[in-house]
C-alpha cells in the first residue's frame, strides 16, 4: 500500500534533497523555503547546510531530508534529488546521486549523471529575464516543485512570503512562478 501526504501526494519513507552551488547563490535560503513549504503541508523534514569559509564563491550546499521518522539520521547519505546551480555544486555532489535520482541543473553545467532523471534548464537565464540573477534559487525551487510534486505551488508561495523580506517577496514569487512555468511541460 502506498502512503500519501496529507494532500494526497505519494510519500517516500525518506527523501534526500540537496541544493548545491557556490556561496552567494541563496542555496541556504532555498532549502529553508523548501523546508517551510513542506511544513505548510504538514510534512516532516530536517534541514542542514555546509559552506566553505568564503562569503561568495566557495562550495555551498543545503540539504533537506523528508521523513516521517524524525528520529532517523537527519543528514544526507545518498541523493534522491540534486538541484545544482553551477558546475562546482554538481561536481562536489555527483558522488552521492542515486541511480534513479531527479537531477535538476542549470543549462551551463557540462556534465550530468548517466542514470536518473536529468533536467537541464535555463535557470540562470530565466532569473535574469525575471529581474535579477540573484533569484536563480527561486527559479530552481519553482522548477523542482513542478517536476517533483513534493509540495504544491501554494505551499511554496506561502513559504516564500514567510521566509523572505517583504521588499523581495514579489520578485521571489515571480521567480518561483517562472520556474514552475519552465518545468511544467516536462512534468507530464
Amino acid at each position: 500500500m502506498t502512503r500519501s501526504t496529507p494532500q494526497g501526494r505519494p510519500a517516500a519513507d525518506r527523501l534526500e534533497i540537496r541544493l548545491a552551488g557556490s556561496g552567494g547563490q541563496g542555496l541556504i535560503l532555498g532549502a529553508r523555503i523548501l523546508f517551510e513549504a513542506l511544513a505548510v503541508e504538514g510534512r516532516r523534514a530536517s534541514q542542514s547546510q555546509s559552506y566553505e569559509p568564503t562569503s561568495r564563491g566557495g562550495f555551498c550546499h543545503s540539504d533537506v531530508v523528508v521523513t516521517e521518522d524524525l528520529s532517523d539520521f537527519p543528514l544526507v547519505t545518498g541523493l534522491d534529488v540534486l538541484i545544482a546551480l553551477d558546475q562546482v555544486g554538481y561536481d562536489r555532489s555527483a558522488g552521492l546521486i542515486k541511480p534513479d535520482a531527479l537531477v535538476l541543473v542549470d543549462e551551463s553545467i557540462a556534465t550530468g549523471p548517466a542514470g536518473g532523471r536529468l533536467h537541464r534548464l535555463p535557470i540562470a537565464a530565466r532569473a535574469v529575464a525575471t529581474g535579477s540573477p540573484r533569484i536563480a534559487n527561486m527559479v530552481a525551487l519553482g522548477a523542482f516543485v513542478a517536476l517533483s510534486g513534493l509540495c504544491g505551488p501554494e505551499a511554496l508561495a506561502e513559504a516564500i512570503r514567510r521566509e523572505t523580506p517583504e521588499k523581495f517577496a514579489d520578485l521571489n514569487l515571480a521567480a518561483a512562478r517562472a520556474g514552475l512555468s519552465l518545468a511544467e511541460p516536462l512534468a507530464a
